[in-house]
């Protein structure tokens, strides 16, 4: 930075040494250079660095070096004199071995305006480039734990989860089966991997439905679709994401298989009803979903072992897949009814759906 500058420095006070003028070195700095400053200026703005800006300021030591190594050239002060003798302030700025200190310093005092002002602006820009990438670096990390319509939500409102609330959300539990055996004859890194993949399938399909990824829960997960607003396809979204996962889950059997690997299963269960929403913790905080709602889907999705199905879904949600405008079905013919099942902490025998 220092050796250009130090560059245009000299081009624009040296002598042309193509040329065939032998002008004083002052003359030369007295041309019309200096301007050519300002666009050397201008565009160090572009590297977003108030010091490369300032740094600009190397200009003044051309003034020194004039001022130091200019030799006057005999008789071009006293042919100024005699020519505007009678106007001596002619002949002073006309004299071609008189640098001009006067307008220099106004020169020098306009750079350093113009050098400050343009400094402060590029810090404030660089400040405003590294707060953006904060942003997005932050919106990057939300985006791991909730669908970008939900990322969305938070980067438009102050407070989007502070409100505890009641709300009527589908709720959507997910487990592998079998997983505890597999992981005691499995390696570490076998277990880790296969649940990376695992997860990493699930969550996909948890955001291009348009839901909420609310908790890891070792082998599984909890996904919530209506969170943290609620929207007319929610049920829907929730029962299609279900099915994509048990589409996801054979997919990826069949790579495991031609891989040599023990096929993985996994089950999932579905409720909709009210739950409370809010942020739990005091230090820590956690956006949580609380409620029988919640409850009564992990109990479901435990359910699948006894009635040996994959999915089962409750009659609440189905009814509300029927209500909702993103209903479908063909979602819904996929499924068998069967009435009168037992679930734990609920009074009244259920109705569920199961998927064969």
């Amino acid at each position: 930075m220092f050796c250009g500058l130090a560059l245009m420095t000299i081009i624009c006070i040296a002598p042309n040494p193509f040329g065939v003028d032998n002008w004083p070195l002052p003359m030369y700095y007295r041309l019309d250079g200096f301007p050519f400053f300002y666009v050397f200026l201008a565009s160090a703005t572009l590297a977003y660095s108030w010091r490369t800006v300032f740094a600009m300021g190397f200009w003044l030591t051309g003034l020194l070096v004039v001022w130091l190594l200019s030799e006057n050239v005999p008789g071009l002060t006293e042919g100024s004199i005699a020519a505007f003798g009678d106007y001596e302030r002619m002949a002073d700025i006309l004299d071609p071995n008189n640098i001009r200190f006067d307008v220099r310093v106004q020169e020098v005092v306009v750079f350093l305006i113009v050098s400050s002002t343009l400094g402060l602006a590029a810090r404030r820009s660089y400040r405003l480039l590294i707060g953006q990438a904060d942003l997005e670096r932050e919106r990057a990390n939300l985006v791991r734990y909730f669908s970008p319509n939900v990322v969305e939500e938070f980067s438009h409102n102050d407070e989007p989860l502070k409100q505890v609330r009641n709300q009527d959300v589908a709720v959507l539990f997910v487990d592998l089966v079998g997983f505890t055996k597999f992981a005691s004859e499995s390696t570490p890194e076998q277990v880790i991997i296969t649940l990376r993949a695992f997860h990493g399938r699930m969550e996909r399909e948890v955001f291009r439905h348009h839901g909420t990824l609310d908790k890891y829960l070792g082998d599984g997960l909890m996904a919530t679709f209506g969170t943290p607003a609620t929207s007319e396809t929610d049920a829907p979204n929730a029962l299609k994401c279900a099915q994509a996962m048990t589409v996801s889950v054979d997919d990826w059997n069949a790579e495991r298989k031609a891989a040599g690997e023990p096929e993985m299963k996994a089950s999932f269960g579905l409720h909709y009803g009210p739950v409370v929403l809010g942020d739990i913790g005091e230090n820590r905080l956690e956006f949580a979903v609380i409620g029988n709602t919640v409850n009564i889907a992990s109990r479901l999705e435990a359910l699948t072992r006894n009635l040996e199905t994959i999915m089962i879904v409750s009659d609440a949600l189905i009814t509300r897949v029927h209500q909702e405008p993103g209903g479908d079905n063909s979602e819904v013919n996929e499924l068998t009814e069967k009435p009168g099942q037992n679930i734990r902490g609920i009074e009244q025998p259920m109705t569920v759906w199961t998927l064969a």
